[in-house]
């Protein structure tokens, strides 16, 4: 027997696109760090926004001194996560530590929060004999099992319908978890963004779908992306819970992630969260925004940084102070330029490895193709130094 609601019967034609429903944004901070008028903080105690704030920090560290080594011809590739910081890094510490974090590419925040340390997020970057990933995949492709941070593809919107699936894995198993998928506005615009939401709606998984909206899908801007109100009215067409948050207030995000896992995890009802900030770098060290942006746009938003929000919430509650913030910022940058370092003079992972974790045994194809590589490699020895050491070391 149909489920479906019965439908208002009119007798004259009406057309309707929506258009006079906005859904609203939710706020908790100012920029000066005081609350909105009626707003209330979360309960988050001293400790976990010390937390929160430190990877924050950490994270805008990491972006900065990487991409700096990207510029110096030491990393081939880097993506940011400026600006964004409170929306990936407050969503995470909503979430049980045990929950699925399916990212995009600009979540490392979510992973740092987690304790991936720097000598991990080296070792992944630099691709060497501790990459987790064994150098197969693109810097920043990070992955970790034991933090439930399921490794990162390239190809766009492809962790949405799998969140999906993992989510209704997890209702099966009914051990009160939930996944959350991370994403942009322009992977929303990719078929699988509908198909897992339509299908999250109607198996009613636990999973919480949040779509950073930071304005441009590498040089697209959202307004040639879609002409309805942003990502959010989407929900709608799969009867599914829907919230808008300031992405820049980390409480705001902090709020919003809580009572959209509550919603998921008690009820097995899908959310939908899109969080309305800004991608203050480049999409990635391949990108030039000159291109497509204004200096005077990118320094509205540097007004609203979420850092600097934050900050001046901790501070006004007397948690934090000038003196502490100097000493994060000196230590975290050695800290990172000497993990660097040793990094990147760690050597690449055994060549065998290629072919190790894709059959149970090795194919006579891999086999053969990973023969013909190492032939390759002995003819032009000068062009791969590291590798070709391994291959007359096995000979």
């Amino acid at each position: 027997m149909s489920t479906t609601t019965k439908a208002e019967v009119v007798h004259t034609p009406t057309f309707t696109d929506g258009a006079e429903f906005r859904i609203p944004t939710f706020q908790v901070l100012k920029q000066d760090g005081t609350l909105h008028e009626g707003a209330q903080a979360p309960a988050l105690d001293k400790d976990q926004a010390l937390r929160i704030y430190r990877t924050m920090i950490f994270t805008r560290v990491l972006d900065e001194r990487m991409l700096a080594a990207q510029r110096q011809g030491r990393l081939s590739f880097y993506m940011q996560c400026i600006g964004e910081e409170a929306a990936i890094i407050g969503s995470a510490a909503a979430l049980d530590e045990d929950d699925m974090i399916m990212a995009q590419y600009r979540e490392q925040g979510a992973l740092a929060y987690r304790g991936f340390t720097t000598d991990e997020f080296m070792n992944q970057l630099f691709g060497n004999e501790m990459d987790y990933g064994k150098g197969r995949q693109m810097p920043v492709h990070y992955g970790s099992a034991k933090l439930h941070y399921m490794t990162i593809s390239s190809p766009l919107a492809t962790q949405i319908p799998q969140a999906t699936g993992y989510a209704y894995g997890q209702k099966l198993a009914g051990d009160g978890k939930c996944t959350i998928v991370y994403f942009g506005e322009g992977a929303a615009s990719e078929g699988d963004f509908h198909a897992a939401l339509n299908m999250a709606a109607v198996h009613r998984v636990p999973v919480i779908f949040l779509c950073r909206n930071n304005g441009y899908a590498i040089s697209t801007p959202s307004v040639e992306q879609f002409a309805a109100d942003g990502v959010a009215p989407r929900a709608f067409g799969y009867k599914m819970d829907v919230i808008r948050v300031d992405g820049n207030d980390v409480l705001a995000v902090h709020e919003a992630t809580r009572l959209a896992r509550r919603m998921a995890v008690e009820e097995n009802r899908p959310v939908l969260i899109e969080a309305m900030t800004y991608r203050l770098a480049a999409h990635s060290s391949s990108d030039d925004p000159s291109g497509y942006r204004s200096k005077d746009e990118e320094a509205v938003w540097r007004e609203k940084d979420p850092i600097l929000r934050m900050r001046h919430w901790l501070q006004g509650r007397e948690w934090w102070s000038d003196d502490e913030e100097k000493e994060i910022q000196e230590r975290l940058r050695r800290e990172v330029l000497e993990t660097m370092k040793k990094a990147e003079k760690r050597p690449p992972p055994p060549l065998e490895s290629l072919v190790t974790d894709v059959y149970d045994q090795v194919t006579p194809e891999l086999s053969r193709q990973l023969d013909n590589l190492k032939s390759h490699i002995r003819r032009y020895p000068d062009a791969y130094p590291k590798t070709a050491g391994q291959v007359r070391g096995g000979e």
